[in-house]
């Protein structure tokens, strides 16, 4: 089986961070999120794995990944020149999916469950077809249950468990069971996604192939979440999933911590980083070689590698690397670019919200 990650787009959502750098290497507890799909892929055994990537953004994400043997894979680019849907990605992708099973998976989707019992399910069923089965399983969806499923694109089910029809964003919902961004497919998906139109926003939709799919008698099954999903492709939802991360991680201190200094909790504190005079309280993540003197870092934050905190207090926040912030009493709910600089020139009373993109700098006044 081979692994498909979808890694374009311009991540308009997520703006002004995206103008300069792609949203799937923004951090979640200081690992890019697209790492956390290519770790889950081989986790599950696979490990030839092909990334779409986007004129604009291919070359960052190229060389934050590299080959892919620092996870124990073997990647193959493939640029998309427009984001025409995808569908088009399983399209563009066929040269290096050939005949093989394959599971498609959104890069900028964080899922709690991992992909293994999902790949397993899929291959035992394709191996020894259930007793009763008229059809052949072709693919296989992950969904989850929402409470506005209006939102979403919604799966009807029938009683034996396989997806009868898909909805995008309806109306009236079939169901409360939402599309989650992971697929699996054997090669009929090809020719669904040769058979299909685009859509009227301009795009081969993955759901009209699936639905191409059941339409031809084929079989499509279903598999529920277990645990939390998040797209992280807004400010909001990137802060939460990475506090849902943060509450995963063991405490490991291999920084230097002064003896006026309090770490607190389960807080991670990467080589060369110093802790002076300052508190850090976990769930936290301090990155390689920064430095935090007279601050305190609170619960649910991240801060990259090569930063300086200086005379701030910070909580719910993730800082990317190279970044300054001074004098800044109360950062809270904040996203920060990488070499941003944030600085006032007197003590600010109130709580500040930022997001900042690349190479901001700003000056608060009191």
């Amino acid at each position: 089986m081979k692994g498909l990650i979808l890694s374009g787009g311009a991540g308009t959502r997520l703006r002004p961070i995206t103008h300069t750098s792609a949203k799937q290497l923004v951090p979640i507890a200081n690992k890019p999120i697209l790492i956390y799909g290519i770790e889950a892929m081989v986790e599950a055994g696979i490990s030839e794995i092909g990334i779409i990537i986007s004129p604009e953004t291919g070359g960052d994400i190229q060389s934050a990944v590299g080959d892919g043997t620092a996870f124990g894979a073997a990647i193959t680019w493939i640029r998309q020149e427009e984001p025409l849907g995808l569908a088009h990605c399983v399209l563009i992708a066929r040269e290096f999916l050939a005949d093989d099973d394959f599971v498609m998976y959104l890069g900028d989707n964080m899922l709690e469950q991992n992909l293994v019992g999902f790949v397993n399910e899929f291959e035992t069923r394709r191996s020894a077809p259930e007793l009763g089965s008229e059809n052949q399983l072709v693919a296989q969806i992950l969904l989850t249950k929402v409470d506005d499923p209006s939102s979403f694109g919604v799966a009807e089910v029938d009683e034996q468990g396989a997806v009868i029809a898909l909805v995008e964003k309806p109306e009236v919902p079939p169901s409360d069971l939402a599309l989650v961004g992971v697929y699996l497919f054997d090669k009929t998906i090809h020719d669904a996604v040769a058979a299909i139109e685009p859509s009227p926003r301009g795009e081969l939709e993955i759901t009209d192939a699936i639905q191409w799919l059941i339409d031809e008698g084929l079989e499509v099954s279903h598999d529920i979440l277990a645990g939390w999903w998040l797209d992280t492709g807004k400010k909001d939802p990137l802060l939460e999933c990475n506090r849902l991360v943060l509450d995963t991680i063991e405490r490991q201190v291999d920084g230097e911590v002064d003896d006026a200094s309090e770490v607190e909790g389960r807080v991670q504190i990467g080589a060369g980083a110093k802790i002076i005079n300052s508190t850090v309280r976990g769930p936290a993540v301090i990155g390689e070689n920064t430095v935090i003197e007279n601050s305190h870092v609170g619960a649910y934050s991240s801060v990259a590698g090569d930063c300086t905190i200086t005379n701030s207090e910070l909580d719910h926040s993730v800082i990317l690397a190279n970044s300054m912030i001074t004098n800044v009493p109360r950062l809270v709910d904040s996203l920060i670019g990488s070499h941003v600089v944030v600085g006032s020139s007197s003590r600010v009373r109130a709580g500040i919200r930022l997001m900042l993109g690349d190479h901001s700098q700003i000056e608060l006044e009191g």
